[in-house]
């Protein structure tokens, strides 16, 4: 056998060596192409055993040579810098394929991507119809890489949809979607797919979606990923679930840029992939790689919006943060505030800073920046240092603009600075005008209503801080508890309930979940004598109801006590202070003569034993009347 292979391949060397001379140069190649060929098959192929002259297998040359050979005119489309400049190869004395039709136009379309007002004039010039009817007549015979790049051409320069050009292309596209390499579906998807989708070629992007779907295992680099990602992750589940899978096995080749990327997908989509977001989280804290300004900022916007909380993260993001805090914008500053309030990550280098920075700006920051700085300090109850001069500065531009904002703006700046304890009497009394808050008594809108619950906690401010304020307060309507849909109860307020049930001995001492007329929830109230003993809470008087109830007055030295169950949200991230709204409903409980119990989780939990619970509850409600009777 190894005789027999080596005798023919000689036989094979000798015959081209004698047909070379009289062939030309591109013959010679296409023969050694034959003759490498043969080399390598001869073995395997059925054929190599078979007897007759060795010209039969040189003289079926083409099918070797996909590719024309480099010529002219390959160059002077590649080396033209002006429309012009390709339009004359048209009918110039140059032979042009339809491959070099194709090119023509790819170039066209870069050449014109910054020029929109000459794409009018392309398409009414004939050189260019006879370009696009040249590639059009020989569709089939365009390569693989330059039909995605021509369909990707033809959308830049805005070929209405209804041409037969286009569709012709389209159509071609969607029969070879099968034989295309993986990294041609990639490129379409990531510069075709909006254009597919905005000109209602729904067919042909629905079946791109699917062939991706379908050979999402063939990829193997993260550009691609994340350009799928970006560009295609959107527009269908399956294929987003397939894609997510895919980061997580090439998360590890991610750097921070992918990383932005993908996490600012998940984002906008509001996936939030718990295992995805761990992994990523895991590369941004073991990885030293450099994390840019703009990398930083879409990192906290991404982890704000997801509401995903990973603590060396944050503490990574705010160290790295610090650095380009004099190169920030005002808007920035704004952005990323907004982002770690979210997270409830309050870092005080971090948010110091971001009080200096409004100091040194107080000339050039508008005023919705910082009003979202604000917002930002007031969920986190967070009060600079330089407290007085940053409060300065805003109610110096809440004076002329506050009215210029949005009315649902207004109530939320007036609550932040509620919160914050900085709200003057001129400011309540322009958002507790009927003028103003008549919009949104009457709005059956979830969001209306949700400033409308702020505004009560405005109204409640006005009451009960501030003695020397005259008015206008809401009307005793608003204070009307509507109904809600369904509140749930909490473990822990279902156990506390429960606990506080067997110390009272009969329901009539105690009332849960009860709805006062200053917009908070008391999780539980009773009363107490002048003894400690617990008395019927139904038959004395209730001015904090809404509408108050009872007539009978209390008993000297009677307290009404107000149980507050702390969750794990009410919480700064990694803290035990209160967020601002709950610091502010403990304020109002307190200032409308309640002695305050507070339950938060942390303690509960460490509680095993109904004895246990009980015993908890009568040693707080025992601290709060000492605290009290001290003062």
């Amino acid at each position: 056998m190894a005789a027999r292979l080596v005798k023919r391949c000689s036989c094979l060397l000798r015959e081209a060596t004698c047909l070379a001379p009289a062939a030309s140069p591109v013959g010679r190649l296409r023969l050694a192409r034959v003759a490498h060929k043969t080399l390598t098959s001869s073995a395997t192929s059925p054929t190599s055993h078979l007897p007759g002259p060795l010209s039969q297998h040189v003289e079926k040359p083409r099918v070797f040579t996909p590719y024309p050979e480099h010529q002219e005119v390959d160059s002077l489309i590649e080396k033209a810098t002006l429309p012009e400049q390709l339009l004359e190869l048209v009918g110039d004395g140059h032979c042009l394929h339809h491959n070099h039709a194709a090119l023509a136009i790819i170039q066209l379309s870069r050449l014109l991507s910054e020029k929109p007002a000459d794409k009018a004039w392309l398409l009414q010039e004939a050189r260019f119809q006879q370009l696009l009817h040249l590639v059009n007549s020989q569709i089939t015979a365009v390569w693989h890489g330059t039909l995605v790049k021509l369909l990707r051409s033809l959308y830049a320069l805005e070929i209405p949809a209804a041409s037969r050009e286009l569709r012709s292309v389209e159509q071609e596209v969607r029969w070879r979607m099968r034989r295309l390499k993986y990294k041609h579906l990639a490129f379409l998807a990531e510069s075709s797919a909006v254009c597919m989708q905005e000109r209602g070629s729904q067919e042909l992007l629905a079946e791109l979606l699917l062939h991706l779907e379908r050979r999402w295992a063939e990829i193997d680099d993260s550009r691609t990923l994340v350009a799928i990602l970006v560009k295609t992750g959107h527009l269908s589940e399956s294929l987003m679930n397939r894609l997510e899978d895919k980061c997580l096995e090439l998360v590890e080749q991610f750097g921070p840029e992918e990383l932005r990327k993908v996490l600012v997908v998940l984002a906008a989509q509001k996936r939030r992939s718990v295992p995805l977001l761990r992994a990523v989280s895991y590369h941004l804290v073991q990885k030293p790689f450099p994390l840019t300004k703009g990398v930083l900022l879409d990192l906290a916007y991404a982890y704000g919006k997801l509401g995903f909380h990973q603590t060396q993260v944050f503490q990574r993001l705010a160290a790295d943060l610090l650095p380009y805090m004099p190169s920030l914008t005002s808007g920035e500053v704004a952005r990323c505030a907004k982002s770690f309030a979210f997270l409830k990550w309050l870092n005080l280098p971090l948010f110091e800073a971001f009080a200096q920075h409004v100091l040194s700006r107080a000339q050039t920051i508008s005023l919705p920046h910082l009003c979202n700085v604000l917002l930002a300090f007031a969920r986190l109850n967070f009060r600079p240092e330089q407290e007085e001069p940053f409060f300065s500065l805003v109610h110096e531009k809440l004076g002329s603009q506050l009215t210029s904002l949005d009315p649902a703006l207004q109530v939320d700046v007036l609550w932040a600075l509620c919160v914050l304890q900085q709200a003057r009497e001129a400011e309540l009394q322009a958002v507790l005008h009927p003028d103003f808050h008549t919009r949104f008594l009457g709005s059956g809108s979830p969001k209306d209503q949700g400033t409308l619950q702020k505004l009560l906690h405005v109204n409640s401010t006005a009451r009960l801080e501030h003695p020397e304020y005259t008015g206008p307060l809401l009307p005793a309507s608003a204070s009307v508890p509507r109904p809600s849909a369904n509140r749930k109860v909490t473990p822990l307020q279902k156990e506390l309930q429960d606990t506080l049930m067997g110390l009272l001995g009969t329901p009539e001492r105690g009332s849960f979940m009860v709805v006062t007329q200053y917009g908070w929830v008391l999780d539980a109230e009773v009363l107490l004598d002048a003894d400690g003993q617990f008395l019927p809470l139904r038959e004395f008087v209730a001015p904090h109801l809404a509408p108050p109830s009872g007539s009978q007055p209390l008993p000297p030295g009677a307290k009404r006590l107000a149980f507050l169950c702390w969750e794990f949200p009410n919480f700064n991230s990694r803290s035990k202070d209160l967020l601002g709204r709950f610091v502010l409903a403990r304020r109002h409980v307190l200032a409308a003569g309640f002695l305050v119990v507070d339950v938060p989780y942390y303690e509960w939990l460490e509680l095993k034993s109904e004895w246990q619970k009980g015993a908890y509850l009568k040693d707080k409600v025992r601290k709060a009347v000492a605290a009290e009777l001290a003062k």
